[in-house]
């Protein structure tokens, strides 16, 4: 039976940061789960977030979705992810202040992916590196609409999952940031930017990974 939603309101630098929370009774760590692009219709309830954060839960973890600036009650204006950030960094903090120090996973999806590269790269440069980061077709590189993102450099151990028929973030893009890292990325074959019948696919890769 899948844990009961709470709703939290968390003061961020650009105002309240509307973030749903499923818990077990007691949790093993944190995991922060980001939503795709916010001017695309992106949000925390979207269908590949809620699939990372179940198995997430799953795996004994909080999960926390918030929703980027502007989106539903959060506050603030699209930033282009650097105050989507800083507005992560708030809420883990909350979520330390709420559950203790757990250690911390990492999860996004599509331009929360992309977000989570930033939000990984700040908590290591302060020695609170991420144990775990799972991204799901990243945003990286020139991608549809005319857009482009400069994603970070994540750990080797990380868990990169892209459909093979992306064609909004097509997968050359990812591969190419992917290389000169040396990081695998398990491809679904067939599978689309937003993973259409192939949600449980991403769930199985997750808790095959980190099952213990």
């Amino acid at each position: 039976m899948r844990p009961v939603e709470r709703l939290l309101r968390i003061d961020g630098p650009a105002g309240i940061i509307e973030t749903t929370v499923e818990s077990p009774d007691e949790p093993r760590g944190l995991a922060l789960v980001c939503h795709p692009h916010p001017l695309f219709g992106g949000d925390n309830r979207n269908k590949v977030v809620h699939t990372l954060a179940g198995a997430f839960v799953r795996l004994g973890y909080a999960a926390f979705r918030p929703n980027f600036r502007g989106v539903g009650l959060s506050g603030g204006r699209h930033d282009d992810g650097r105050g989507e950030t800083e507005d992560m960094l708030a809420v883990l903090d909350e979520a330390r202040r709420v559950f203790g120090e757990l250690p911390v996973a990492l999860a996004g999806f599509s331009f929360g992916a992309y977000v989570q590269t930033r939000v990984a790269e700040a908590l290591a440069e302060s020695g609170q590196a991420a144990q775990r980061l799972a991204l799901v077709g990243p945003a990286v590189g020139p991608v549809e609409g005319a857009r482009r993102f400069a994603a970070r450099t994540v750990a080797r151990d990380a868990l990169v999952i892209h459909g093979s028929a992306d064609t909004t973030v097509p997968l050359a893009n990812v591969l190419a940031w992917a290389e000169p890292q040396e990081l695998p990325i398990v491809v679904i074959p067939g599978a689309d930017h937003f993973f259409h019948r192939r949600l449980h696919i991403i769930r199985d890769i997750i808790l095959r990974a980190w099952a213990r």
